[in-house]
């Protein structure tokens, strides 16, 4: 599979990753055995960006992956974590020794001593602005204890304020084919200051997947039953922050788009892939079917223009008064 670097750290990162938020908690549940499956198949298929977070599963996530790297030794696998949704959302907390504190539980779980790249996972939007929060963040590079961080957000200003920092390496964010607001400025300027971007929620929750209607009904424990309306976090996490509705009625209008021999979850995964400056967009995946269909969506041909137009207008018509006012 191809890789791309990210400029500002030299890392490289395949261009499809796995996002394991659904290995950890949230998305119903996922035994060890079938986690296990899931990270052997992505590996096999290519994939060498791994995203975690010390909150999927209150660390489970990030405990799968390193009992997997430790028994598969030969890969050379970047691994992404994040950290501070385990703490109360108040900027005070975003401190170094907090920090060091929630460094040391990472490190444990995946079991090395320098993480590859740590996140600062969607903080208050005045932690992006603070000189103490990159200064603390610069120490655990200079104490190794991190090769090199970036941010994960919900909002295109929160990306370019952090986009304007000279050792942020990467920022994660929402970028689908039902949240295009990022392509306007966020992706311009990140490729201007050589930051890594990772698209994440690149299938809105699966609704891109076109597999949903009205009537489907998720499991108590799945963000997508218990976040609809931003309860639990942002509502931006789930479904995008398009209506259930709207979205799941817009996703078979995009399912129809997609070319022969592409599903529609491919057909996002592809598009996503093709905006410039994204480095890698990182699906989930509960079965090792998906990480395998998901990768495959690397090696896709290019969407024609037809496509890429329709998709477009799509989004024009039916999503984006919803979402970007907001995000």
């Amino acid at each position: 599979m191809d890789e791309r670097v990210i400029d500002r750290s030299g890392q490289r990162a395949s261009v499809v990753g796995l996002g394991t938020w659904q290995l950890g908690a949230d998305w119903g549940d996922v035994e060890e055995k079938q986690a296990l499956a899931v990270l052997e198949a992505a590996a096999e298929a290519g994939v060498t960006f791994f995203d975690t977070a010390d909150v999927y599963g209150d660390g489970r996530s990030e405990q799968t992956i390193g009992a997997f790297l430790r028994g598969r030794p030969e890969l050379e696998v970047l691994v992404a974590t994040k950290m501070g949704r385990r703490a109360d959302q108040l900027p005070e907390n975003y401190v170094l020794d907090n920090f060091r504190a929630w460094n040391d539980r990472s490190r444990r779980n995946l079991g090395v001593e320098r993480i590859d790249l740590v996140q600062l996972h969607c903080p208050p939007t005045p932690v992006y602005s603070s000189d103490a929060v990159y200064d603390a963040l610069d120490t655990l590079v200079e104490e190794e204890r991190i090769a090199a961080y970036g941010v994960s957000v919900e909002t295109c200003a929160e990306a370019l304020t952090a986009i304007a920092r000279p050792n942020v390496a990467s920022v994660q964010i929402i970028l689908n084919p039902f949240r295009m607001k990022p392509l306007r400025e966020v992706l311009p300027a990140a490729r201007e200051a050589g930051v890594g971007i990772i698209a994440r929620v690149p299938l809105a929750s699966g609704l891109l997947s076109g597999r949903y209607t009205k009537d489907t009904v998720f499991a108590p424990d799945d963000h997508r039953t218990f976040n609809r309306h931003g309860e639990a976090f942002d509502q931006g996490e789930t479904f995008s922050g398009v209506d259930y509705s709207t979205g799941v009625e817009a996703a078979a209008k995009f399912a129809a788009l997609a070319p022969e021999g592409c599903t529609p979850a491919q057909l996002a995964l592809r598009w996503i892939i093709e905006q410039p400056g994204v480095t890698t967009v990182i699906p989930g995946a509960r079965t090792a079917e998906q990480a395998r269909a998901n990768a495959a969506a690397a090696g896709l041909p290019p969407l024609t223009d037809g496509t890429l137009d329709a998709v477009r207008g799509l989004y024009d018509r039916r999503i984006k008064d919803q979402v970007e006012s907001r995000w």
